[in-house]
């Protein structure tokens, strides 16, 4: 291998080098966010799942007032009609 050579081998090297310094935070920062959408989306899923499991608990729970607030209720229609 001659001088020549060896310095083009060098100077390739080097130029290679640079680019993937240059490449490596913006590869690092798409896995990045890649990553954290992922995971916001798991967590959204998480939270459809869980709210349609409380819909269904409460579908299934009887809709007959409780006293509190049958009582609530009729004070409130009292003040309603002596004002």
């Amino acid at each position: 291998m001659t001088t020549e050579q060896t310095e083009a081998l060098i100077g390739m090297t080097l130029v290679v080098a640079i680019l993937v310094l240059m490449a490596l935070p913006s590869a690092l920062g798409v896995i990045r966010d890649r990553r954290i959408d992922r995971q916001i989306r798991e967590a959204q899923e998480a939270q459809e799942v869980r709210e349609a499991r409380q819909d269904q608990k409460s579908s299934s729970r009887s809709t007959v007032p409780s006293t509190a607030t049958w009582y609530a209720e009729g004070r409130r229609s009292k003040k309603l009609v002596s004002s």
